[in-house]
């Protein structure tokens, strides 16, 4: 009996030291897509920042440029987005280019590896996702 009762708390130990899960990789868009719905693709750009955070807490600059890839890439198909509200459709031109401009130095700093420029670059994306939000 108390084999088994300690060979229990071992497995519901061992369980409980799992790693989490990964986080699944936001696949890229192939170039030739339709245009997409407006609020998919923020969904998309606030995915790819918080992995771009995510990578540059951790160091992982290999994956902190892939998440400035897709965010430049997604800032291309946020131009010719469909159903944008009412709101942002003045703004989105300007507001999508920005929102490329800065995934593209953020991809620079995290290939240099430079912190501080990364930091900096993460903080304008961000602010530049946050402007795109839903109203």
């Amino acid at each position: 009996m108390s084999r088994s009762l300690f060979l229990g708390a071992i497995v519901l130990f061992l369980a409980g030291c799992q790693s989490p899960a990964e986080r699944l990789p936001i696949n890229r868009l192939p170039d030739d897509s339709p245009p997409l719905p407006y609020a998919e693709l923020l969904t998309r750009a606030r995915m790819q920042a918080s992995a771009a955070n995510e990578a540059f807490y951790v160091n992982r600059w290999s994956d902190l440029q892939d998440a400035a890839q897709g965010l430049e890439q997604t800032a291309r198909f946020l131009s010719k987005a469909t159903e944008v509200p009412a709101p942002q459709k003045e703004k989105l031109p300007d507001r999508s280019a920005s929102l490329g401009k800065e995934a593209g130095a953020l991809r620079q700093a995290a290939q240099a590896q430079d912190v501080t420029k990364t930091n900096e670059a993460l903080q304008r994306v961000n602010l530049q996702v946050r402007e795109l939000r839903l109203d």
